[in-house]
């Protein structure tokens, strides 16, 4: 069996920017083993997988692994993968509908060149800083919320970027992963994310995050759009808006490369 691969950089306009993903279309599923394998041979924070639904509420089902897990929600590995079928795959409408084990998620394609995604807000709860974090990442939390992610703020964009975590304490957290965040330089807010229990010790742009960070920073700065930004070594830029439930991100992409793989059996 031969399959198309391509690597899309998600969240940035230039090449080697942004976060890199994978996107492998299929006729139908492979077995959860090869698409383990894949995603572990691919070695990137996320592989996309996707086959044509058969009805009506939906174009494609979709999901999405690491090198190491499946995981239930993936914002750049799905920009990539819209940007794959929109852009190499000449999908004629404007609209894509995925269903996935997070429920309906669309991309719409704009004017501008960017891809807005639409994705379920999901808002932390105020709770006690768990104990040894601030020693884990070395700076002081002013705010820690629980949610999908485990999210950290910090006191400023300085103290964000200067964090050097304890790999091996984050791994323990309750929460898939650690957000830290704080208020922008020259943006609305920025992060980072770190997930070294799903194999990702720090991601470059991490599009699922900001269902959290979105909410957060929109009741804090009283505005409902805002501009974030992710500020790993590779960095990307995430435009956000608060609408009642949803969050819709958007940003763009760039193809990096397709080929196939030379064989799978």
């Amino acid at each position: 069996m031969s399959l198309h691969l391509y690597q899309v950089d998600a969240f940035t306009n230039r090449l080697f920017g942004g976060n890199p993903a994978a996107v492998v279309p299929l006729s139908e599923w492979l077995p959860d083993h090869a698409m383990c394998a894949i995603s572990a041979e691919n070695n990137l924070s996320e592989t996309a997988f996707f086959v044509p639904a058969i009805d009506n509420g939906a174009d494609f089902h979709l999901r999405w692994f690491t090198p190491t897990v499946e995981v239930r929600l993936c914002g750049h590995a799905t920009l990539a993968s819209a940007y794959v079928l929109f852009s190499e795959l000449a999908w004629q409408s404007d609209l894509l509908r995925f269903t996935t084990v997070s429920g309906l998620l669309s991309a719409r394609r704009r004017d501008d060149g960017m891809i807005t995604l639409d994705f379920p807000a999901l808002p932390g709860y105020e709770m006690d800083v768990p104990e040894g974090l601030e020693s884990a990442i070395g700076q002081n939390v002013v705010d820690f919320r629980r949610a999908v992610m485990d999210m950290a703020v910090l006191q400023d964009e300085s103290a964000v970027c200067g964090v050097k975590p304890d790999l091996d304490y984050l791994r323990h957290l309750v929460g898939d992963g650690l957000i830290i965040t704080s208020a922008g330089d020259s943006c609305d807010c920025v992060s980072r994310y770190f997930a070294p229990s799903s194999g990702i010790d720090e991601d470059p742009v991490t599009g699922s995050a900001h269902c959290t960070i979105a909410p957060y920073w929109a009741e804090k700065l009283g505005k409902t759009s805002l501009i974030a930004r992710q500020v790993s070594k590779r960095g990307g830029d995430v435009y956000c808006e608060l609408v009642d439930d949803r969050v819709l991100i958007s940003g763009h992409a760039c193809l990096y490369f397709k080929g196939q793989l030379a064989s799978f059996e």
